[in-house]
């Protein structure tokens, strides 16, 4: 990544000659992208191909960094029905439960992952006795209570499973239209956005209630992403579909952002935070481009508005980006190529 702001330089002292940048060329449009939190496993990512036709995969692969190659096992490939939205190994840091992948699509799928192979352990439909499927936008995995995972729908409704029990834990209609990001917050707590323009928080304690603590400035104008700070829970951080712009929220004043922050050229596609840190923020769009953002940093408005600290272009527009466990990396995918970016 390049050095935005001279006087948070993140790169001084790094030898010239290391390399940074780490491309894997996949045989189809990539668009779901994560990175396993493992430690026997640090270095294994998932990637979903994003082809409009019935058929895709999901491929695990395995990045050597004493070579810098990617190995991709044939074994470890799965045939996918429709495009994946997302996809999320099991938050599991010491890998003391089953080795788990979820999958959206059109369902919720819990895959097993063994040596050689990967098999289907749970297909999870929201309507078991309708014909009729709500594609699922999203999800996002509990990681302090790994078998909780919650679901968001294109029918508004968001979906808690208990992922052990493979059974459904909770339904409720969550917003006016279609749901498209979730992500938990404290252990019974999550949130989530919609094309309703709302961002709305949910506690497992009261099931019946939810609280919006913002809404898009236009009426009807749909958030598309939604991530929250794991490090400091107060803070979120969410984009309007078809904008330059992130918006960063503290919880406890949500009604107006602590931060616009506006320095891409085109839509913004994919936000999140760092597993490290509680100020840092990654972002990417349409535009190429990926920006690291500091809060710390972060005072008075340079020519109106804030600058990242750390940008790197991608040779196409960024579909997805992930932060790793470890601290110095980001996984970027754009059409066809996955990016590990040593920062």
């Amino acid at each position: 990544m390049s050095n935005r702001n001279r006087t948070n330089n993140h790169e001084s002292g790094r030898s010239s000659s290391r390399k940074t940048t780490f491309t894997y060329d996949a045989p189809w449009p990539i668009y779901a992208l994560n990175w396993t939190i493992r430690r026997d496993k640090r270095f294994r990512l998932g990637i979903g191909s994003y082809l409009e036709e019935s058929r895709n995969r999901v491929d695990i692969i395995q990045f050597d960094e004493k070579t810098d190659e990617f190995v991709a096992d044939p074994n470890l490939t799965i045939e996918h029905p429709y495009p994946v939205t997302k996809l999320m190994f099991v938050p599991d840091k010491e890998g003391t439960k089953p080795d788990l992948l979820a999958t959206t699509g059109d369902h919720l799928r819990i895959w097993q992952i063994y040596e050689d192979e990967v098999r289907l352990k749970s297909l999870l439909k929201t309507k078991e006795d309708s014909e009729f499927c709500a594609p699922l936008t999203s999800f996002d995995w509990n990681a302090s209570e790994p078998n909780r995972l919650g679901t968001a729908g294109v029918d508004a409704m968001v979906t808690i499973w208990d992922v052990e029990k493979e059974a459904m834990e909770l339904q409720m209609l969550a917003h006016d239209k279609e749901v498209f990001d979730i992500a938990w917050g404290s252990v019974g707590e999550f949130a989530s956005v919609s094309a309703d323009g709302s961002i709305r928080l949910f506690d497992l304690r009261d099931k019946k209630h939810s609280t919006i603590i913002y809404e898009s400035p236009q009426p009807d104008t749909p958030l598309l992403r939604l991530a929250w700070s794991k490090h400091s829970p107060n803070y979120m951080a969410t984009v309007v579909m078809d904008s330059n712009k992130i918006m960063v929220l503290d919880t406890r004043y949500s009604t107006i952002p602590v931060f616009d922050l506006q320095r891409h050229q085109a839509s913004v596609n994919t936000i999140g935070w760092a597993t490290h840190s509680p100020s840092l923020l990654c972002s990417g769009g349409d535009d190429s481009e990926v920006f690291l953002w500091d809060l710390q940093t972060m005072s008075e408005p340079v020519d109106g508005g804030f600058d990242p600290i750390l940008a790197y272009s991608a040779d196409s527009g960024v579909n997805n980006l992930q932060w790793s466990s470890m601290a110095e990396w980001v996984a970027i995918v754009f059409s066809s190529e996955l990016q590990l970016l040593r920062i």
